[in-house]
């Protein structure tokens, strides 16, 4: 297992949190044993990100670290300066469209920002390259930054105090403040840093850096973090970010070839919230995969041989969607569902598909 694969798993699992331990099943007890087993003498784990953050890891074999791509299962950086600082005020980044030219969101959309921490970084050259969770209670967005990268993560605020004791293994808090939101930092390393914001509006916050930052240019990108309103905060997204009013297109996309199985309604597909292409990407197709071996399950336990040999079919035909072969050079998400299907396609599902797929 590479330090990469342990890393993205590892954001899965917090082991130091019973009311994560206290509610996992046998075989995913069984699994979070397996990563941290692997994990080095006084790792502190990471908390659980959305179960499409691991679809990006290093997957290779489908005993552990397929399946860990489940286990337990707004925010903005823009890419220009905001003309002043907002104090959720009506803003907009400089030539944003919103600056000038009135946009009309969906309800679905301003929900997901009203419920959203709705921050941005208020400094040039930031971009989103990783967005999920809109549509859930937690969420991430990852920025990027001259090879730098800082998440922002968003989780319910009665988790805070099972975070809050992980982080506290890391190294001792220093007091910080993000756009007068009170929060404390962690050292991972002399490079790696967190800052916990205290609960807010029911959710609280974790930044996190990606390794290779000075403790100066941390602070500066911290300085510049500030909270909006929630039209500045949409308008921020950057065009290739799956919103509410893109779904559509990018569904019709994502389905072009694709054998839909019985029932499948395309329309849901509206509740996925906010997400990059690749995570809507995984997010579509895990719907379309955990249908159709619904579906193979549903006609082998019928007997119906001609429904079987459908969604078989349809399993193994994965392996020609561009979707996903426009997925695989992005992560692993791909190989991923080809294993799964061309088991299912060979005799039946195989144990764990449920997590690892994500099928509800």
């Amino acid at each position: 297992m590479t330090e990469e694969h342990l890393d993205r798993m590892v954001r899965d699992a917090d082991p130091y949190r019973p009311d994560v331990i206290g509610h996992l099943d046998g075989a995913r007890q069984s699994l979070l044993e397996e990563i941290v087993s692997e994990s080095t003498p006084g790792r502190v784990v990471e908390p659980p990100q959305p179960r499409s953050r691991a679809r990006r890891g290093v997957v290779r074999r489908f005993a552990g670290a397929l399946t860990a791509a489940a286990v337990l299962t707004g925010v903005v950086a823009a890419s220009t300066m905001l003309r002043e600082p907002p104090d959720d005020r009506q803003a907009a980044p400089i030539d944003s469209p919103s600056a000038s030219t009135p946009v009309v969101y969906s309800p679905v959309a301003m929900k997901a920002a009203e419920e959203n921490p709705r921050l941005l970084i208020n400094q040039p050259g930031w971009q989103a390259t990783t967005v999920y969770g809109f549509a859930e209670q937690q969420g991430t967005i990852a920025f990027s930054n001259a090879g730098q990268e800082l998440q922002m993560n968003w989780y319910p605020a009665d988790q805070y105090d099972g975070y809050h004791a992980s982080r506290l293994r890391v190294s001792a808090p220093e007091p910080v403040q993000v756009d007068s939101w009170a929060g404390e930092l962690f050292r991972y390393r002399a490079d790696d840093f967190a800052v916990m914001l205290r609960p807010r509006d029911g959710v609280f916050v974790e930044l996190r850096t990606g390794g290779g930052w000075t403790r100066d240019e941390f602070d500066q990108v911290l300085a510049a973090v500030v909270r909006v309103d929630v039209r500045t905060w949409l308008a921020a997204l950057p065009p290739e970010i799956v919103t509410p009013e893109r779904v559509d297109a990018q569904a019709a996309k994502v389905l072009a070839e694709v054998p839909l199985p019985p029932g499948f309604d395309a329309a849901a597909l509206g509740d996925l919230g906010t997400n990059d292409s690749y995570q809507f990407g995984a997010e579509v197709t895990s719907r379309i995969g955990c249908a159709w071996i619904a579906e193979w399950l549903r006609a082998k336990r019928a007997g119906d041989d001609a429904a079987l040999q459908r969604a078989a079919d349809a399993l193994r035909s994965s392996r020609q969607w561009r979707v996903l072969h426009d997925m695989k050079d992005q992560g692993d998400w791909p190989e991923v569902f080809w294993e799964i299907a061309d088991e299912v396609a060979a005799g039946g599902p195989p144990a764990g598909y449920v997590g690892a797929l994500g099928c509800d």
